[in-house]
């Protein structure tokens, strides 16, 4: 048995910065990482797509090129090179980090498998099968989450894809039929299309993305299927049938069964916790019914010493939560501070084209809050910036306070739509009104500037 002052399982977006601080602090500190350094995040999540997307997008303008007067000829996606600098990007990404671990004094960095063997033991299984003990009395939980499989007939032999696997794919789908209408499946549902596929969206509910307002949703549909992607809502997968060079899927929807034809299959359903693994039962951590670690709002388990931090923790899904996740429980633990997860803000950003930038309350929360709100919109087609770059499509909106005239949330579904909203959500750490924006001075001509004319839409009664 080998004893540390900190386990960290996994090397997230949380573990990595969390486990390099604490050996800085003096504490013996060991990381473990069944997969590879950097989590989601670095090896199959934000890197290599935000990568891939950039190159669709680039396929994407050279085709609209002419609307701008700018001729160009046959435009050619080379998926091999496109996977090449993905590739060598995320490699980069992942060796710097794990650089940063092994080059930081009273840190151990350990490839294998951990589960709980006691209270506050671990049993760690290496490569090799040999065994390693260790037991600390903190012991933080970075493990993640992977992608949601369905229980559907014919599914195993369908040769299916996850937001993982399809990253690597030799060759571009002839027809992408993609389960699931929100973030992650709309992200490669619009990639995969400017790359050349077929594309046909499924989502069993009414609309898609259905945890946004009406007026997104409806928006982000139109942007997409005008591009040429199908989206079919109220729709589900009944069975999968693979014949040859193809599959065959089953639908069920309201409008009764039918089938379709399809080349490749992407799930993306949404992902589920990596914690069955661990033995939580043997400390006696309690999780929900979906398996996520249930934590305080200081990140800490039932089980006094023992933190869950990022994704598998149940919280909101993204690499930025993770990495505060780490700065409170350090600042917590290390600097003795009081902080907490209540009331931090939540930004996040859908990086289709034009990106979906949000943070706070959007209008359906407010309403279901009784709160007494205003809200501000204007379309793309009257933002000065987006006409002169031939960028109209979507919209900005905020919700604000009646009364106190301060941002309760916004969305901004707009080209750098993410960069936009990150304005608006400073405003909202500082407590900046919606009036102050309103006469603000912001340079012309960029997309930031028309906050002008966004909050001098709202007529105040």
């Amino acid at each position: 048995m080998k004893y540390y002052d900190a386990i960290i399982i996994g090397a997230g977006q949380a573990g990595i910065p969390l486990a390099k601080k604490l050996a800085e602090a003096g504490k013996k500190t060991v990381i473990i990482e069944e997969r590879m350094v950097g989590g989601t995040c670095i090896n199959d999540g934000c890197t290599p797509t935000k990568t891939m997307i950039a190159s669709a997008r680039a396929a994407y303008q050279a085709r609209m090129a002419g609307k701008l007067g700018v001729q160009t000829g046959t435009v050619k996606v080379d998926l091999k090179q496109i996977r090449k600098r993905k590739d060598e990007i995320v490699e980069s990404f992942r060796a710097g980090a794990q650089k940063g671990l092994e080059s930081t004094k009273g840190l151990d960095l350990i490839h294998g498998s951990a589960a709980f063997s006691g209270p506050k033991e671990l049993t760690v299984t290496l490569a090799g099968g040999e065994k390693l003990m260790l037991s600390a009395d903190w012991i933080f939980i970075n493990t993640g989450a992977k992608p949601k499989l369905p229980e559907l007939p014919g599914l195993t032999e369908s040769n299916y894809l996850t937001s993982t696997t399809i990253l690597d794919l030799a060759e571009i789908p002839e027809h992408l039929v993609v389960l699931g209408g929100n973030y992650i499946g709309l992200e490669f549902a619009q990639l995969f299309h400017r790359f050349g596929s077929k594309v046909t969206v499924l989502e069993k509910s009414a609309r898609i993305i259905g945890r946004e307002d009406e007026d997104v949703s409806a928006e982000i549909t139109k942007i997409l299927k005008e591009e040429g992607l199908e989206i079919l809502t109220n729709t589900t997968i009944k069975e999968i049938e693979r014949v040859p060079k193809q599959l065959k899927i089953q639908l069920k929807s309201a409008a009764g069964a039918a089938n379709i034809k399809a080349s490749h299959l992407l799930i993306a359903i949404g992902r589920t916790p990596n914690t069955p693994s661990l033995n939580l039962d043997i400390p006696g951590v309690k999780t929900d019914k979906n398996g996520y670690i249930s934590v305080n709002d200081k990140l800490e388990t039932n089980v006094k010493g023992i933190y869950a931090l990022g994704d598998v923790n149940g919280g909101p899904a993204f690499t930025h939560i993770a990495y505060n996740d780490f700065t409170i429980v350090y600042r917590n633990l290390i600097e003795k501070g009081n902080f907490s997860t209540v009331d931090r803000q939540v930004p996040y950003c859908l990086f289709t084209d034009p990106q979906l930038g949000r943070v706070g309350l959007s209008a359906g929360d407010a309403k279901a809050k009784g709160l007494d709100f205003l809200v501000a919109k204007i379309p793309m087609s009257q933002v000065a910036r987006g006409i002169e770059t031939g960028q109209t499509s979507g919209f900005m909106k905020a919700v604000v306070d009646r009364k106190s005239k301060q941002i309760l949330g916004a969305c901004i579904l707009a080209a750098e739509g993410g960069e936009i909203m990150a304005v608006l959500q400073m405003a909202m750490q500082g407590g900046i009104t919606y009036d102050e924006i309103r006469y603000g001075v912001f340079a012309h001509p960029t997309f930031s500037e028309s906050l002008n004319n966004l909050f001098m839409s709202i007529k105040e009664e």
